[in-house]
């Protein structure tokens, strides 16, 4: 399985099973509550969508570091314990998520979930990137990384987000860019 869409949902079981109990409640706790919320309204004729972001990644303003961003910047900080969630990594900036909703809150056609994420790249190719665009950091290179083991997650398909006329306007580069800015200030 290379791309999930949006016919897939947690298994709350495995997530139990595998994950560590910080990780698990987040993911646990936003999957039931979509399932609520999308059970509330199909039983009270109330047309629910909801937006299923990846990776949210790009300039924060919260005076706590949000662990998407911690995570993405693993391999600029060195946080090897998280390499292993960077082997498929589906990502999407915060702008893009925010103008997701917007726009489906506005598309008068907007049913159901809408994944919402703007690439997936490889480990290695986000070593590439990282190691080229900011020299300043000791970036681990692609071929050291070729030894890290663990769950390769599918990449998140948009493609009922983008036939809706929807469009991303952010890249990999500025969601690196405000990320670090951000940890820069």
């Amino acid at each position: 399985m290379d791309m999930m869409d949006e016919s897939f949902w947690t298994d709350v079981d495995f997530v139990r099973q595998k994950l560590s109990p910080n990780a698990h409640s987040y993911i646990i706790s936003k999957t039931l509550t979509e399932r609520a919320v999308l059970d509330f309204g199909a039983q009270h004729g109330l047309d629910v969508v909801t937006v299923i972001p990846s990776f949210v990644v790009g300039p924060f303003i919260c005076p706590k570091f949000p662990g998407s961003v911690r995570t993405s910047l693993a391999l600029v900080l060195g946080n090897q314990s998280e390499y292993s969630f960077l082997l498929n990594f589906s990502m999407v900036h915060v702008d893009d998520v925010a103008r997701a909703h917007i726009f489906l809150l506005e598309y008068p056609d907007a049913k159901g979930r809408y994944n919402c994420s703007s690439g997936t790249i490889s480990l290695e190719k986000l070593s590439e990137f990282l190691g080229g665009k900011y020299p300043e950091f000791p970036i681990p290179s692609p071929e050291s990384l070729g030894e890290i083991k663990g769950m390769k997650c599918p990449g998140l398909s948009s493609k009922k987000l983008l036939e809706t006329g929807f469009e991303f306007k952010n890249g990999v580069e500025e969601m690196f860019d405000g990320a670090i800015q951000c940890c820069s200030s």
